[in-house]
């Protein structure tokens, strides 16, 4: 019996240091599993899943939204369109407070409020990797109560520990978000379930509803912690080098600097601009012109305000100024200030300019004026009519009204070649001046395109008519001239018009003459009624102004398809002969006198003397006149 006893207090002894054992591997499987995850609680070997969502319907966190692109090869059996993902956000301390970062660090996984993003170097995925292999030889027990997902190809991990996966999806919530790229963890496959179309599960406190999205290959740069992410559109913008626009404006033309631009265009009447709206990438431009073209006189451009050309992104500031109206036509925007109100530059300033611009557009343009004058619309309103079917807009009036008009395609200033001249090689739709003289007569209803035939047997005679002056570089002995011209056979009339008549009456005298005579001035404009092929002669006055009366009046004339006479007149014709000494400069060297500008040249040589012809120069003229009918 004491033998016996003592057997059995041996078996006891064994049983015990057996047991011993066996808790001591545990203790060391729980110190190691411990010290390799420092994160993870004993607890959590039981039943993962469980815990995680114990622990996330316990604690107060908000629920995230995870956006991650799938590769639909990686895809677990099964998986439909629809399917639950539970997110949250990583865990901190039991305060919430987030591990301490040093400066400069960057974090293997990195969050973002409401939205998980995760990152993993391949260097850690590698390091990781081996922890996992050291567990499998030393930790069994630690994961038995781990499920795998079926066709996943890597053992389950805890949801604090980041992993490469196998599966990538897009998860949705139910109310509209804006998708953030993203990867996810193996715990997010465990939690894949498949779900009827159109089903929506609870997920961190939230109603979810999510979306599997087609797979791409594309990388998605992730970002930064507490740092507010830049719209990928805006983002590319800026970061894509500056593209060159056309220039907005052209500054080479002698007499005119001309911006003709297309796009989304805001007429600012109130800052007197046109804004030019281009995107963010787009480089600058800011111009300013004076829309008429004297762009060498100062005297006259300081009559004519200052129009700004730029451009501007949508996304500046200030913004872009909203329309008030939008016009389905072009917009040409001129001055008419400067020196109109002189017939001359009416015409050579505005209107033959005017029409080598809008020709191209058939009528179907918006005028914009500056300095607009009630009397100067009133008398070319006929032409201005042919020139656009809409009303013309006035500028001050529109910035009066806080108005912005908008346009797809605007000029600003216009395309003027020489006085009262359009060339056609400079013309944007070839146009010459004949063109613009036609356009006149037709505008006008003038009914004569030749002028008359000495031999088509109506016995008429061709009508010479003389314009008078009335204030300066008066024709003295006008009478005489009259009688010397109906010697020579002429039918003989006198042109007293004013600045203040209709255009359409001045139009017609002058159309129906067959030559017209005038001492150098603006009332020789009026040549441009002629019907082709009539015979125009200028009177020049004393002071070598045959340079000035060429440049004037003399090309534009052959230019228009007239036959041109020059009658430069002599000391005795000129009144100055009974100011002056006959020794004076005046007379023996008067272009030198041209050096003291064109005020004294006009305050001396042409409004300072009247003209007296000599009859039998001024015969021989008419006879040269009359021939050219007759050699027709």
């Amino acid at each position: 019996m004491k033998q016996q006893g003592f057997g059995g207090v041996r078996f006891e002894s064994q049983r015990f240091r057996l047991l011993s054992i066996v808790v001591g591997c545990f203790l060391i499987s729980v110190t190691f599993l411990l010290s390799t995850r420092p994160e993870s609680t004993v607890f959590d070997t039981l039943s993962p899943k469980m815990a995680w969502l114990e622990e996330t319907r316990s604690t107060p966190v908000r629920s995230a939204v995870k956006t991650v692109k799938p590769s639909s090869s990686s895809l677990p059996r099964g998986l439909g369109r629809d399917f639950l993902v539970d997110v949250a956000p990583k865990q901190g301390d039991a305060h919430g407070r987030q591990p301490e970062q040093s400066a400069g660090e960057k974090t293997e996984t990195e969050w973002v409020k409401d939205t998980v993003i995760i990152q993993e170097s391949s260097a850690v995925a590698a390091e990781r990797a081996e922890q996992e292999e050291a567990e499998q030889g030393h930790g069994a027990d630690a994961g038995a109560g781990e499920d795998a997902t079926p066709g996943a190809t890597e053992e389950v991990v805890r949801d604090d520990v980041v992993r490469p996966t196998a599966a990538v999806i897009t998860a949705r919530p139910a109310v509209e978000t804006t998708p953030t790229p993203a990867t996810t963890t193996r715990h997010d496959q465990d939690q894949l379930l498949p779900m009827p179309e159109g089903e929506t599960r609870k997920a961190g406190g939230r109603m979810m509803k999510l979306h599997a999205e087609p797979a791409t290959t594309e990388q998605h740069q992730l970002p930064t912690p507490g740092r507010l992410e830049t719209p990928e559109p805006e983002r590319a913008a800026r970061d894509q080098p500056q593209q060159p626009l056309p220039p907005l404006c052209d500054f080479s033309d002698r007499r005119s600097d001309v911006c003709d631009f297309t796009g989304d265009i805001r007429m600012d009447a109130n800052a007197s601009s046109f804004v030019v709206v281009v995107d963010a990438a787009t480089a600058a431009q800011s111009h300013k012109v004076r829309p008429y073209p004297r762009k060498g006189d100062q005297t006259c451009m300081g009559r004519v305000p200052e129009i700004t050309v730029r451009t501007t992104s949508s996304s500046s500031t200030p913004p872009p100024p909203q329309c008030t109206r939008t016009h389905g036509v072009p917009a040409v925007t001129f001055s008419i200030g400067g020196y109109t109100g002189n017939i001359f530059h009416d015409f050579s300033d505005v209107l033959v300019p005017l029409y080598n611009t809008v020709h191209r557009y058939r009528g179907d343009v918006q005028l914009v004026m500056a300095n607009v004058a009630p009397w100067w619309l009133v008398k070319y309103d006929k032409l201005l009519r042919e020139l656009s079917r809409h009303a013309p807009l006035d500028l001050a009036a529109a910035a009066a009204k806080g108005e912005t008009h908008c346009f797809r395609h605007a000029v600003v200033s216009l395309r003027a070649h020489r006085e009262l001249i359009i060339e056609r090689d400079r013309s944007p739709d070839g146009l010459a001046t004949p063109d613009f003289t036609r356009f006149i007569r037709r505008a006008l209803s003038l009914p004569r395109d030749a002028p008359t035939r000495l031999a088509d047997g109506t016995g008429r005679k061709p009508r010479l008519l003389i314009i008078a002056r009335h204030r300066t570089r008066i024709l003295l002995n006008l009478g005489d001239m009259l009688r010397v011209a109906e010697e020579a056979g002429f039918e003989a009339a006198v042109s007293e018009s004013d600045v203040g008549d209709p255009i359409s009456r001045v139009g017609a005298e002058i159309n129906s003459a067959d030559v017209l005579v005038g001492v150098h001035g603006a009332g020789l404009t009026n040549m441009m009624f002629l019907p082709p092929g009539a015979t125009m002669v200028q009177v020049v006055p004393w002071g070598g102004l045959q340079w000035i009366a060429r440049m004037d009046y003399g090309d534009p004339a052959e230019a228009m398809g007239l036959r041109y006479v020059q009658y430069e007149i002599g000391v005795e014709e000129s009144s100055l002969k009974d100011t002056y000494p006959r020794g004076h400069k005046i007379f023996t060297d008067p272009t030198s006198l041209h050096k003291k500008g064109f005020g004294f040249m006009r305050h001396t040589l042409m409004d300072g003397q009247n003209i007296t012809l000599d009859l039998g120069r001024f015969r021989g003229v008419l006879q040269q006149a009359l021939g050219n009918y007759l050699a027709q």
